[in-house]
């Protein structure tokens, strides 16, 4: 293994398990900061009065700055399929430190989405490298391009207004659908600003150039986005379910989004071609097993915390609690039946 592939495989190991650990952190966060306030899910940011939730958050910004190292020293294809190790990271954690059990369905389905991201991250088509931040504004500002941003934009902007509102605290894809959908863009951009980096570092200063600073904008905008949805989904759903469906959304859309824009899905043969159609399955499939399991441990919750208190003959009084609005509904059951 050459010098900068063994430096880009350390780096990417390291991300993961800095990742994997902050999802952990950033939940026993939120769940101290919902205990003092509103909730993040709720549109609360009590969360960032709470020194764990900060934890995890330089936690995570650690190990995405490692990620960010990595992809400069080793190829994606090498990088990307190391994401993975992040979801078993914090899939162990959750089960000993927030007591989240996954079952022999919710496996099933993590290792349906690391099968099928690591196909799909294999038989991935290799991009050309630019060798300037110009080169890759040419290829941001290309029509196919354009087109894939504006309609990036345009589910990103319908989820938000309609479907947040709508079933944002029932279905796991609208929060870690905006996240994934912005989180393609943030590494188009972190690519530019990293080849920029790097051409400085070597001499050949990108700093005057507007494109670079317009990338930061771009970078800095999206990742801000990608906090607050991703806050939102480890407060409301299961974080053992929460990391792998990001891992594998964000895996496919940034492979469709370096494609589009570095034009790399030319000159493949068909075996490569099935081979990422068969990864795509299997990883709808490991999506739907794992948000399948999420709607299973919610019907189990209610029926587990509904508690029937026998009154009168003439009454009964059944309280359900419910853990996403932390609230006791008393309904009163009158039927001579009882």
């Amino acid at each position: 293994m050459e010098s900068d592939n063994g430096k880009g495989l350390i780096l990417a190991v390291a991300s993961s398990v800095f990742i994997g650990s902050s999802f952990i952190l950033k939940k026993k966060g939120l769940k101290r900061a919902a205990a003092n306030g509103t909730r993040a899910g709720y549109g609360g940011y009590t969360y960032l009065l709470e020194p764990l939730w900060w934890a995890g958050m330089i936690t995570m910004i650690v190990g995405e700055a490692a990620n960010f190292v990595a992809y400069i020293y080793a190829p994606a294809v090498l990088v990307t399929p190391l994401g993975a190790l992040s979801i078993i990271i914090s899939a162990i954690l959750a089960h000993f430190l927030l007591k989240e059990k996954l079952k022999k369905m919710g496996v099933l389905g993590c290792v349906s989405c690391i099968v099928g991201s690591v196909v799909i991250v294999i038989h991935a088509p290799k991009e050309q490298t630019p060798n300037s931040v110009q080169e890759i504004w040419n290829l941001a500002t290309q029509p196919a391009f354009l087109v894939y941003v504006a309609i990036t934009m345009s589910i990103v902007l319908a989820l938000i207004l309609h479907f947040v509102p709508l079933c944002g605290q029932s279905n796991i894809l609208v929060y870690i659908g905006i996240c994934s959908l912005m989180g393609a863009l943030t590494v188009m951009s972190i690519k530019a600003i990293g080849i920029a980096i790097k051409l400085t570092m070597e001499g050949v200063s990108q700093i005057g150039y507007p494109q670079t600073w317009l990338f930061l904008m771009v970078a800095v905008t999206c990742v801000v986005t990608q906090l607050i949805y991703l806050n939102k989904a480890l407060d409301t759903f299961n974080a053992a379910i929460v990391s792998p469906v990001y891992y594998v959304m964000f895996t496919t859309l940034t492979i469709v989004a370096s494609a589009i824009m570095f034009k790399d899905w030319s000159g493949q043969d068909a075996a490569s071609v099935a081979s990422e159609l068969c990864g795509f399955i299997t990883v709808l499939t490991g999506t739907m097993i794992l948000h399948g399991t999420r709607e299973e441990e919610q019907q189990a919750s209610s029926s587990g915390n509904a508690d029937l208190v026998f009154g009168s003959s003439e009454s009964v009084r059944w309280y359900e609690s419910r853990k996403s609005t932390n609230e006791e509904h008393l309904i009163s059951l009158y039927s001579p039946e009882y």
